[in-house]
């Protein structure tokens, strides 16, 4: 099996080898452990390179005799078959004719491998070379043309497996022959010339006009044509879109690392909410045949993964606050294949910073299916779980780049803190009409300011808390603890300190007997109600030895604390409490000499399930 991550490809300029380059740096979001290329120069002259770890390594390697009018890119995140040369992108055949980039997981490569390729030799452990070889053997073998040896191939491939694929034929060099199943692939439209992409990020310093592709088609891409067709050969026809986002905005500028950039926007990207969606009189612009179809549901079912399931978890109190409709959340891998009984009429709510996580997007197939009405709240327009749920709204936050999200969460918050209080206010629920968002969200930018301010104080802690431990616990109770649950992921997912989240009130229910001498137990108090429990929860793991560290709300303080918190109504204290363990999670990563935006193993964009 193989992999996920990158993909671009470009056919019909000079300048494809550093077209190439430029738009897998800007998928190094996503996370991978190895990289590649393919050129060929239409005149009989054609490159490999690849090589394991960085895209640096791989410009290192690029002589200057490497150039191409044509040619496939990828960034590789190992799933199966170690992170090296072989295993990198392009795969090609024995008789290095064709050459392929692919995204997902082949689940039958074996049984194809076993089938048909019986006397083949491979140089790889992917699933990848196996499709490539087919190919070649179903023109060599089987004097198919390279169009009719690919669409053999894509009805051979079991209709679970997900794929993006961009193949190249070393004679007919200006072609790139596209398709894609549950993995995102997208074609860049620009002038004089013809591009692919795993998403809009990637191109957008060439083109932003675009055409979206569907699962199995097959799209043949030359410099001056793009031909659309199904499996059974009917032509399809398809308008471009374009992608208003700027390119730059991408750039880290004179921060060191793209997660720091991205918790100091924060501020920034609760003040562009606002402005999105209020009014000038303060009132909620949200769609209303949105509102409509949500009012009619009798449950929300909130889906999402890693970080969005966390910003589910605070959205979901909002909903039941501010609108009194149950609301309950799902961790989307889990709910593809066991999904639970749901009401008579169900709404879903999708949570995806990239909108192509591979996971919620196998729920939203069966919710369509099932014509039940959805809405995907992403910072990506024009993504895969944008365009196929019934509704889309959009996060504002800019390009995050660093693996470690930070501003899609507080921006998931708040868009569904004002998705609430529009909900609210359509059905006249007086909590929703009580509800200020806007002044809130404005409070929250200052607050959000100050704290990302401190961070002398936060490195302080860090290096005196965080920057030798093994483990660490963060805990609270009702919405604290879903702030702890992202708070432990932020530490654990780039500092590799072993963290949890925990209840409060469940440490003496077992865990408990995890906490030793110096372990660090931090206590996160922003609501009234259980500031008191959750105090003497800490000071039982105190009496075993803890180090314990409190973020707390100004008017809950006492002396001692560590981290003190601005004042804002309770619903909305995650969106600044999460801001201290970001940087906690940023500062001991960096103590530790690791690489803050690119974890080990991880992926941003998670495409494969």
């Amino acid at each position: 099996m193989n992999n996920m991550c990158g993909i671009v490809g470009v056919t019909g300029t000079k300048n494809s080898l550093s077209i190439l380059i430029n738009g897998l740096k800007r998928l190094e979001y996503r996370g991978y452990d190895s990289a590649g290329v393919y050129v060929n120069d239409n005149n009989g002259h054609d490159y490999l390179v690849k090589r394991p770890g960085r895209i640096s390594n791989l410009e290192a390697a690029l002589t200057d005799d490497v150039h191409g009018v044509s040619g496939i890119g990828h960034t590789r995140w190992a799933t199966h078959g170690e992170p090296s040369e072989a295993n990198a992108h392009p795969q090609y055949s024995s008789d290095k004719r064709f050459y392929l980039v692919h995204n997902g997981v082949i689940e039958n490569y074996a049984q194809l491998k076993t089938n048909y390729l019986s006397g083949v030799h491979f140089a790889s452990q992917t699933d990848t070379e196996v499709i490539v070889q087919l190919v070649d053997k179903f023109v060599v073998d089987g004097h198919l043309t390279t169009k009719e040896a690919l669409l053999k191939v894509l009805k051979l491939i079991s209709p679970d497996s997900s794929y993006a694929f961009v193949l190249m034929d070393k004679e007919q060099p200006d072609t790139l022959f596209v398709a894609k199943n549950k993995s995102p692939l997208l074609v860049g439209v620009a002038d004089g010339y013809n591009m692919v992409g795993s998403d809009a990020t990637s191109m957008l310093k060439q083109t932003n006009e675009f055409l979206e592709l569907d699962d199995h088609e097959l799209v043949i891409v030359k410099p001056d044509s793009i031909e659309i067709e199904d499996f059974d050969g009917n032509q399809k026809h398809r308008d471009t879109f374009t992608v208003d986002m700027d390119p730059n905005a991408a750039d880290k500028g004179a921060y060191p690392y793209y997660m720091l950039k991205e918790i100091d926007e924060q501020p920034a990207v609760m003040r562009k909410i606002v402005q999105k969606y209020f009014d000038e009189n303060g009132q909620p612009k949200i769609d209303e045949d949105l509102l409509k179809s949500m009012a009619a549901a009798d449950h929300l079912y909130i889906v999402g993964a890693g970080t969005s399931y966390h910003a589910g978890l605070i959205g979901a109190r909002i909903f039941e606050k501010l609108v009194g409709v149950p609301t309950s959340v799902h961790i989307s891998s889990e709910f593809a294949y066991e999904q639970p009984l749901l009401s008579k009429k169900p709404f879903f709510i999708f949570l995806s910073q990239s909108g192509e996580t591979a996971d919620s997007r196998e729920v939203l197939v069966h919710v369509n299916e099932n014509k039940w009405p959805s809405l995907t709240i992403t910072n990506v327009d024009k993504s895969t779980l944008s365009r196929e749920a019934t509704f889309t709204e959009l996060l504002y936050a800019g390009p995050e780049i660093a693996v470690a999200s930070t501003k899609a969460y507080t921006a998931q918050i708040a868009v569904e803190a004002v998705l609430a209080k529009a909900l609210g206010e359509y059905m006249d629920k007086p909590a929703a009409r009580e509800f200020d968002v806007k002044h809130q969200l404005g409070l929250v930018a200052n607050g959000m300011q100050s704290l990302t301010d401190s961070k002398g104080i936060m490195k302080d802690l860090s290096d005196k808390y965080l920057s030798k431990t093994r483990n660490a616990f963060y805990i609270g109770r009702g919405i604290d603890w879903s702030v702890s649950l992202e708070a432990a992921l932020k530490l654990k997912e780039i500092s590799y300190v072993q963290a949890e989240g925990f209840a409060s009130g469940e440490l003496k229910h077992g865990t408990i007997a995890l906490i030793e001498k110096g372990t660090p137990v931090i206590g996160i108090i922003t609501q009234d109600r259980t500031a008191g429990l959750t105090r003497s929860n800490l000071e039982e793991t105190q009496a075993r030895g803890s180090n314990a560290l409190t973020i707390v709300s100004r008017h809950l303080a006492q002396d001692g604390d560590n981290i003190l918190l601005p004042d804002v109504d309770e619903l909305l204290t995650p969106l600044l409490s999460v801001v201290p363990a970001q940087l906690l999670a940023y500062y001991t990563s960096l103590g530790k000499g690791l690489d803050v935006d690119k974890p080990r193993n991880l992926a941003k964009s998670v495409t494969v399930q």
